[in-house]
Protein backbone atom coordinates (compact mmCIF):
# COMPACT_ATOMS: atom_id res chain seq x y z
CA UNK A 1 0.00 0.00 0.00
CA UNK A 2 1.25 3.38 -0.83
CA UNK A 3 0.04 6.18 1.51
CA UNK A 4 -2.41 4.12 3.65
CA UNK A 5 -4.23 3.19 0.30
CA UNK A 6 -4.69 0.18 -1.80
CA UNK A 7 -3.29 0.19 -4.79
CA UNK A 8 -5.72 -1.68 -7.87
CA UNK A 9 -5.37 -2.00 -10.89
CA UNK A 10 -7.92 -3.06 -13.52
CA UNK A 11 -7.48 -5.46 -16.23
CA UNK A 12 -9.75 -5.59 -18.93
CA UNK A 13 -11.89 -2.05 -18.98
CA UNK A 14 -14.74 -2.45 -20.80
CA UNK A 15 -18.25 -1.99 -19.99
CA UNK A 16 -18.61 -3.37 -16.64
CA UNK A 17 -15.57 -2.21 -15.53
CA UNK A 18 -16.12 1.47 -16.57
CA UNK A 19 -19.46 0.94 -14.76
CA UNK A 20 -19.47 -0.37 -11.92
CA UNK A 21 -15.69 -1.14 -10.61
CA UNK A 22 -13.41 1.43 -11.85
CA UNK A 23 -16.25 4.25 -10.41
CA UNK A 24 -16.35 1.95 -7.05
CA UNK A 25 -12.61 2.46 -6.66
CA UNK A 26 -12.29 5.92 -7.02
CA UNK A 27 -15.84 6.12 -4.50
CA UNK A 28 -13.66 4.37 -1.59
CA UNK A 29 -11.54 6.49 -0.12
CA UNK A 30 -8.86 4.13 1.12
CA UNK A 31 -8.51 2.98 -2.62
CA UNK A 32 -5.99 3.82 -5.69
CA UNK A 33 -7.07 3.72 -9.03
CA UNK A 34 -3.37 2.53 -10.11
CA UNK A 35 -3.60 1.31 -13.65
CA UNK A 36 -5.73 0.30 -16.61
CA UNK A 37 -5.22 -3.00 -19.28
CA UNK A 38 -6.64 -2.59 -22.43
CA UNK A 39 -5.36 -4.75 -25.48
CA UNK A 40 -5.45 -1.50 -27.15
CA UNK A 41 -2.67 1.02 -25.59
CA UNK A 42 -4.02 4.34 -26.97
CA UNK A 43 -7.91 2.99 -25.67
CA UNK A 44 -6.51 1.98 -22.42
CA UNK A 45 -4.73 5.67 -22.30
CA UNK A 46 -8.33 7.51 -22.66
CA UNK A 47 -9.87 5.48 -19.79
CA UNK A 48 -6.91 5.79 -17.81
CA UNK A 49 -6.91 9.95 -18.47
CA UNK A 50 -10.72 9.81 -18.36
CA UNK A 51 -10.89 8.15 -14.92
CA UNK A 52 -7.71 9.51 -13.13
CA UNK A 53 -5.63 6.07 -13.52
CA UNK A 54 -2.03 6.43 -12.82
CA UNK A 55 -0.75 4.30 -15.46
CA UNK A 56 -1.95 2.72 -18.74
CA UNK A 57 -0.81 -0.56 -20.19
CA UNK A 58 -1.88 -2.76 -23.15
CA UNK A 59 0.51 -5.74 -21.63
CA UNK A 60 -1.36 -7.01 -18.36
CA UNK A 61 1.58 -8.97 -16.83
CA UNK A 62 3.05 -5.51 -16.89
CA UNK A 63 0.38 -3.96 -15.29
CA UNK A 64 0.06 -6.59 -12.46
CA UNK A 65 3.92 -6.45 -12.37
CA UNK A 66 3.56 -2.87 -10.91
CA UNK A 67 5.81 -1.99 -7.76
CA UNK A 68 3.58 -1.26 -4.91
CA UNK A 69 0.47 -3.23 -7.16
CA UNK A 70 -1.79 -4.30 -3.89
CA UNK A 71 -4.92 -6.04 -5.85
CA UNK A 72 -6.07 -6.38 -9.52
CA UNK A 73 -9.61 -6.28 -10.56
CA UNK A 74 -10.40 -9.20 -13.35
CA UNK A 75 -12.92 -7.93 -16.02
CA UNK A 76 -11.78 -8.98 -19.01
CA UNK A 77 -13.68 -11.69 -21.26
CA UNK A 78 -14.67 -15.11 -19.85
CA UNK A 79 -12.22 -16.85 -21.84
CA UNK A 80 -8.75 -14.93 -20.79
CA UNK A 81 -10.38 -15.00 -16.79
CA UNK A 82 -8.19 -17.45 -15.68
CA UNK A 83 -5.12 -16.44 -17.81
CA UNK A 84 -5.55 -13.32 -16.28
CA UNK A 85 -6.45 -14.50 -12.68
CA UNK A 86 -3.77 -17.35 -12.29
CA UNK A 87 -0.79 -14.70 -13.33
CA UNK A 88 -2.11 -11.94 -10.56
CA UNK A 89 -2.49 -14.94 -7.63
CA UNK A 90 0.93 -16.23 -8.34
CA UNK A 91 2.57 -12.40 -8.46
CA UNK A 92 0.62 -12.27 -4.83
CA UNK A 93 -2.42 -9.59 -5.95
CA UNK A 94 -5.45 -10.10 -4.02
CA UNK A 95 -8.13 -10.42 -7.09
CA UNK A 96 -11.73 -9.47 -7.76
CA UNK A 97 -12.76 -11.47 -10.64
CA UNK A 98 -15.86 -10.93 -12.98
CA UNK A 99 -18.50 -13.93 -13.74
CA UNK A 100 -18.49 -16.34 -14.93
CA UNK A 101 -14.90 -17.38 -13.33
CA UNK A 102 -13.52 -19.47 -15.98
CA UNK A 103 -14.40 -21.24 -18.86
CA UNK A 104 -14.35 -24.54 -16.74
CA UNK A 105 -14.15 -26.19 -13.63
CA UNK A 106 -10.45 -27.23 -13.39
CA UNK A 107 -9.57 -23.48 -13.81
CA UNK A 108 -11.51 -22.53 -11.23
CA UNK A 109 -10.79 -25.01 -8.80
CA UNK A 110 -6.80 -24.29 -9.60
CA UNK A 111 -7.50 -20.49 -9.16
CA UNK A 112 -9.66 -21.36 -5.61
CA UNK A 113 -6.70 -23.48 -4.70
CA UNK A 114 -3.85 -20.93 -5.74
CA UNK A 115 -5.65 -18.11 -3.61
CA UNK A 116 -6.44 -20.18 -0.89
CA UNK A 117 -2.42 -21.56 -0.32
CA UNK A 118 -1.47 -17.63 -0.72
CA UNK A 119 -3.80 -16.42 1.76
CA UNK A 120 -4.90 -13.79 -0.85
CA UNK A 121 -8.25 -12.38 -0.99
CA UNK A 122 -10.55 -14.08 -3.80
CA UNK A 123 -13.85 -12.47 -5.10
CA UNK A 124 -16.20 -13.40 -7.44
CA UNK A 125 -18.41 -9.92 -8.53
CA UNK A 126 -21.89 -10.98 -7.38
CA UNK A 127 -23.71 -8.21 -6.19
CA UNK A 128 -27.13 -10.00 -5.64
CA UNK A 129 -25.28 -11.07 -2.68
CA UNK A 130 -25.19 -7.68 -0.89
CA UNK A 131 -28.77 -7.00 -1.07
CA UNK A 132 -29.87 -6.76 2.26
CA UNK A 133 -32.70 -9.48 1.32
CA UNK A 134 -30.09 -11.60 0.01
CA UNK A 135 -27.75 -11.31 3.64
CA UNK A 136 -30.81 -11.35 5.71
CA UNK A 137 -32.04 -14.86 4.07
CA UNK A 138 -28.56 -16.30 4.06
CA UNK A 139 -28.83 -15.65 7.91
CA UNK A 140 -32.22 -17.04 8.32
CA UNK A 141 -31.24 -21.02 6.55
CA UNK A 142 -28.40 -20.52 8.60
CA UNK A 143 -29.61 -19.91 12.07
CA UNK A 144 -32.16 -22.72 10.56
CA UNK A 145 -35.46 -20.56 10.72
CA UNK A 146 -36.63 -22.26 7.66
CA UNK A 147 -35.17 -26.13 8.86
CA UNK A 148 -34.16 -28.28 6.56
CA UNK A 149 -34.00 -27.06 2.80
CA UNK A 150 -35.70 -29.09 1.21
CA UNK A 151 -36.52 -27.50 -2.35
CA UNK A 152 -35.64 -24.06 -3.92
CA UNK A 153 -37.45 -22.84 -7.10
CA UNK A 154 -35.87 -19.82 -9.27
CA UNK A 155 -36.85 -18.14 -11.98
CA UNK A 156 -34.08 -15.91 -13.66
CA UNK A 157 -34.81 -13.16 -16.24
CA UNK A 158 -33.13 -10.77 -17.94
CA UNK A 159 -33.99 -8.96 -21.62
CA UNK A 160 -30.24 -9.64 -22.82
CA UNK A 161 -31.21 -12.09 -25.75
CA UNK A 162 -29.94 -9.47 -28.32
CA UNK A 163 -26.67 -9.08 -26.97
CA UNK A 164 -26.51 -13.27 -26.64
CA UNK A 165 -27.18 -13.18 -30.06
CA UNK A 166 -25.31 -10.41 -31.61
CA UNK A 167 -27.86 -8.17 -32.70
CA UNK A 168 -27.56 -5.25 -30.61
CA UNK A 169 -25.02 -4.26 -27.85
CA UNK A 170 -26.88 -1.97 -26.28
CA UNK A 171 -26.86 -2.86 -22.45
CA UNK A 172 -30.43 -3.29 -21.15
CA UNK A 173 -29.74 -3.06 -17.28
CA UNK A 174 -31.53 0.44 -17.93
CA UNK A 175 -28.52 2.13 -17.89
CA UNK A 176 -28.77 5.48 -19.92
CA UNK A 177 -25.20 6.85 -19.09
CA UNK A 178 -22.78 3.80 -19.74
CA UNK A 179 -19.46 4.95 -20.52
CA UNK A 180 -18.57 2.38 -22.77
CA UNK A 181 -21.20 -0.41 -24.47
CA UNK A 182 -19.80 -4.15 -24.98
CA UNK A 183 -17.96 -5.25 -27.61
CA UNK A 184 -19.47 -7.06 -29.81
CA UNK A 185 -18.05 -10.59 -29.37
CA UNK A 186 -18.09 -10.47 -25.96
CA UNK A 187 -21.30 -11.99 -25.30
CA UNK A 188 -22.10 -13.91 -28.59
CA UNK A 189 -19.07 -15.26 -29.69
CA UNK A 190 -18.97 -18.84 -27.28
CA UNK A 191 -15.13 -19.14 -28.10
CA UNK A 192 -14.84 -16.11 -25.73
CA UNK A 193 -17.86 -15.88 -23.93
CA UNK A 194 -18.13 -20.15 -23.08
CA UNK A 195 -21.51 -19.52 -23.93
CA UNK A 196 -24.69 -17.38 -23.94
CA UNK A 197 -27.42 -17.55 -21.15
CA UNK A 198 -26.16 -20.53 -18.79
CA UNK A 199 -22.65 -18.48 -18.92
CA UNK A 200 -24.12 -14.79 -18.73
CA UNK A 201 -26.76 -15.30 -16.47
CA UNK A 202 -26.85 -18.92 -14.68
CA UNK A 203 -23.44 -17.61 -13.12
CA UNK A 204 -25.41 -15.60 -11.16
CA UNK A 205 -28.04 -17.95 -10.00
CA UNK A 206 -25.74 -20.75 -9.39
CA UNK A 207 -23.90 -18.75 -7.16
CA UNK A 208 -26.46 -17.50 -5.14
CA UNK A 209 -27.72 -20.69 -4.44
CA UNK A 210 -24.02 -21.23 -2.78
CA UNK A 211 -23.97 -17.94 -1.32
CA UNK A 212 -27.61 -18.22 0.53
CA UNK A 213 -27.37 -22.12 1.53
CA UNK A 214 -23.01 -22.79 1.20
CA UNK A 215 -24.39 -26.28 -0.48
CA UNK A 216 -22.46 -27.17 -3.68
CA UNK A 217 -24.37 -28.65 -6.35
CA UNK A 218 -23.79 -32.43 -6.62
CA UNK A 219 -25.68 -33.77 -10.03
CA UNK A 220 -27.59 -31.64 -12.72
CA UNK A 221 -29.96 -32.14 -15.63
CA UNK A 222 -30.14 -29.29 -18.52
CA UNK A 223 -32.19 -28.70 -21.64
CA UNK A 224 -31.03 -25.26 -23.30
CA UNK A 225 -32.82 -24.14 -26.25
CA UNK A 226 -31.09 -21.98 -29.08
CA UNK A 227 -33.62 -19.98 -30.74
CA UNK A 228 -31.71 -20.16 -33.79
CA UNK A 229 -28.63 -18.77 -32.34
CA UNK A 230 -25.13 -20.33 -31.75
CA UNK A 231 -25.59 -19.55 -27.78
CA UNK A 232 -28.39 -21.23 -25.52
CA UNK A 233 -30.83 -18.56 -25.07
CA UNK A 234 -33.64 -20.30 -22.68
CA UNK A 235 -32.59 -22.94 -19.92
CA UNK A 236 -33.82 -25.22 -17.65
CA UNK A 237 -32.15 -26.75 -14.70
CA UNK A 238 -32.89 -29.60 -12.36
CA UNK A 239 -30.39 -29.12 -9.56
CA UNK A 240 -29.37 -31.83 -6.53
CA UNK A 241 -27.20 -29.98 -4.34
CA UNK A 242 -25.21 -32.04 -1.81
CA UNK A 243 -27.01 -31.63 1.61
CA UNK A 244 -29.90 -32.66 -0.34
CA UNK A 245 -31.99 -29.73 -1.74
CA UNK A 246 -33.47 -30.14 -5.28
CA UNK A 247 -33.66 -27.36 -7.33
CA UNK A 248 -35.17 -25.89 -10.30
CA UNK A 249 -33.70 -23.27 -12.31
CA UNK A 250 -35.51 -21.38 -15.20
CA UNK A 251 -33.96 -18.60 -17.29
CA UNK A 252 -33.70 -16.82 -20.39
CA UNK A 253 -32.64 -13.84 -21.59
CA UNK A 254 -35.76 -13.74 -24.13
CA UNK A 255 -37.95 -11.14 -22.27
CA UNK A 256 -39.58 -7.77 -23.27
CA UNK A 257 -37.47 -5.46 -21.94
CA UNK A 258 -39.94 -3.86 -19.27
CA UNK A 259 -40.06 -7.32 -17.76
CA UNK A 260 -37.51 -9.00 -15.65
CA UNK A 261 -37.84 -11.82 -13.61
CA UNK A 262 -35.68 -13.14 -10.73
CA UNK A 263 -37.86 -15.17 -8.01
CA UNK A 264 -36.42 -17.03 -5.50
CA UNK A 265 -38.79 -19.50 -3.78
CA UNK A 266 -36.79 -21.67 -0.84
CA UNK A 267 -39.28 -24.38 0.84
CA UNK A 268 -37.93 -25.10 4.22
CA UNK A 269 -38.91 -27.82 7.29
CA UNK A 270 -40.52 -24.84 8.98
CA UNK A 271 -41.22 -22.40 6.58
CA UNK A 272 -41.33 -20.83 3.08
CA UNK A 273 -39.23 -18.09 2.33
CA UNK A 274 -40.14 -15.62 -1.31
CA UNK A 275 -37.67 -13.51 -2.85
CA UNK A 276 -38.31 -10.71 -6.05
CA UNK A 277 -34.71 -10.02 -6.35
CA UNK A 278 -35.59 -7.78 -9.43
CA UNK A 279 -38.59 -6.02 -7.23
CA UNK A 280 -36.35 -6.00 -3.88
CA UNK A 281 -39.16 -7.29 -1.85
CA UNK A 282 -39.34 -10.80 0.55
CA UNK A 283 -41.48 -12.62 2.69
CA UNK A 284 -40.76 -14.99 5.56
CA UNK A 285 -44.23 -17.64 6.02
CA UNK A 286 -43.11 -19.83 9.11
CA UNK A 287 -45.30 -23.01 9.58
CA UNK A 288 -46.03 -21.91 13.12
CA UNK A 289 -46.43 -18.18 14.40
CA UNK A 290 -47.14 -14.91 11.74
CA UNK A 291 -45.64 -14.42 8.61
CA UNK A 292 -43.15 -11.32 7.98
CA UNK A 293 -43.06 -9.12 5.20
CA UNK A 294 -39.50 -7.36 5.05
CA UNK A 295 -39.37 -3.64 3.22
CA UNK A 296 -39.09 -3.57 0.14
CA UNK A 297 -35.59 -2.42 -1.22
CA UNK A 298 -35.20 1.60 -3.37
CA UNK A 299 -34.25 1.53 -6.60
CA UNK A 300 -30.58 1.87 -5.93
CA UNK A 301 -30.70 -1.38 -3.44
CA UNK A 302 -31.81 -3.61 -5.69
CA UNK A 303 -28.87 -4.17 -7.61
CA UNK A 304 -25.73 -2.56 -5.63
CA UNK A 305 -23.24 -2.71 -9.02
CA UNK A 306 -20.58 -1.23 -7.00
CA UNK A 307 -21.16 -3.26 -3.72
CA UNK A 308 -18.31 -6.37 -5.31
CA UNK A 309 -15.46 -4.06 -5.53
CA UNK A 310 -16.14 -1.57 -2.07
CA UNK A 311 -16.11 -5.13 -0.32
CA UNK A 312 -13.52 -5.86 -1.99
CA UNK A 313 -11.18 -3.18 -1.16
CA UNK A 314 -12.19 -3.49 2.47
CA UNK A 315 -11.46 -7.06 2.43
CA UNK A 316 -8.04 -6.56 1.61
CA UNK A 317 -7.42 -3.83 4.08
CA UNK A 318 -8.92 -6.35 6.72
CA UNK A 319 -11.43 -3.87 7.33
CA UNK A 320 -14.46 -6.51 6.45
CA UNK A 321 -15.01 -10.02 5.24
CA UNK A 322 -15.37 -11.25 1.72
CA UNK A 323 -18.87 -10.80 1.12
CA UNK A 324 -19.02 -13.12 -1.99
CA UNK A 325 -16.21 -15.68 -1.92
CA UNK A 326 -14.78 -17.41 -4.85
CA UNK A 327 -15.91 -20.75 -4.01
CA UNK A 328 -19.65 -19.49 -4.53
CA UNK A 329 -18.72 -18.70 -8.11
CA UNK A 330 -16.58 -22.37 -8.77
CA UNK A 331 -20.13 -24.00 -7.44
CA UNK A 332 -21.33 -22.11 -9.89
CA UNK A 333 -19.22 -23.00 -12.73
CA UNK A 334 -19.88 -26.48 -11.82
CA UNK A 335 -23.23 -26.64 -12.08
CA UNK A 336 -22.71 -24.48 -16.10
CA UNK A 337 -20.14 -26.96 -16.79
CA UNK A 338 -22.68 -29.89 -15.52
CA UNK A 339 -25.57 -28.42 -17.34
CA UNK A 340 -23.49 -28.16 -20.98
CA UNK A 341 -22.71 -31.65 -20.38
CA UNK A 342 -26.17 -32.67 -19.42
CA UNK A 343 -27.77 -30.53 -22.04
CA UNK A 344 -25.35 -32.54 -25.12
CA UNK A 345 -25.56 -35.75 -23.83
CA UNK A 346 -28.82 -35.66 -22.70
CA UNK A 347 -28.50 -37.49 -19.40
CA UNK A 348 -28.41 -36.23 -16.23
CA UNK A 349 -24.30 -35.57 -15.09
CA UNK A 350 -22.83 -35.85 -11.15
CA UNK A 351 -20.20 -33.13 -10.36
CA UNK A 352 -18.03 -35.65 -9.79
CA UNK A 353 -17.68 -37.17 -13.32
CA UNK A 354 -16.61 -33.48 -14.86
Amino acid sequence: MTNNKLNVGVVGAGWWATYAHIPGIIEHERANLSAIFKRDLNKAKIVAQDFGADQAFDDYKSLILMKDLDAVIISSTPNMHYEHAKFALEQGKHVLMEKPMTITVDESQELCALAANKKLEFLVSCPWHYTKHGIEARKLIKNGELGLIKMISILMTNPIDKLLKGINTTPTHEMDDVYQEPNKGSYNDPSIAGGGQIYCQVSHAGAYLSFLTDAHPKEVYAKFDYAGSVNDIYDALTITMDNGTLVNLASTGATPTNIKNYEVRIFGTKGVLLLELWKGTMEFYPFHGESKKYETLNAEEIYPHKAPVLNFIDACLGLDTNGSKSEHGLAAMKIIEAACTSNNTKKPVKIKDL
